[in-house]
């Protein structure tokens, strides 16, 4: 009777143990409303409008084509940056869910007060997933960061 459970019961549990841990691997990283559009944005950090690219923990708003719905908040960081989407990943669009940052060092959703820690995207209060973030490409020889999807 024991040897019977075992080679039934066993392989079942396992079968089911798996199926659970590769779900969990293809949850998405917002919901399912967020914005699927192309992001592609070359910024050149040498210029006046991004100078605040060139020291760790500097941060700017992109607001122009091809930049999200939203825009985008891009950090440098001690080893390259974070580009982050501004629409909030863990409700949909709706007025008042375009993040900002605040007193330089976290990300706020005026909806709800969510926040998340600028430099790492960390959830910190209401939110259980980090703001979208986005590749991107650096050229430190000619200070052009090229931001994409």
């Amino acid at each position: 009777m024991k040897r019977i459970i075992s080679t039934i019961i066993l392989p079942i549990i396992l079968i089911f143990s798996a199926l659970n841990i590769s779900s969990c691997n293809e949850r998405e990283e917002t919901v399912n409303c967020f914005p699927d559009v192309p992001v592609n944005v070359i910024l050149n950090i040498n210029l006046p409008a991004y100078y605040n690219l060139q020291n760790v923990n500097g941060w700017i708003y992109v607001n122009q084509q091809e930049a999200g719905t939203r825009g985008l908040i891009v950090v440098r960081t001690t080893n390259g940056f974070k580009v982050y989407d501004r629409n909030a990943p863990h409700i949909c669009p709706d007025t008042n869910t375009t993040l900002s940052v605040e007193n330089n060092i976290k990300i706020v959703c005026p909806k709800d007060g969510a926040e998340w820690i600028l430099i790492t995207g960390e959830p910190i209060k209401n939110a259980q997933i980090a703001p979208k973030t986005y590749r991107y490409n650096f050229d430190s020889a000619t200070g052009i960061l090229t931001i994409f999807n």
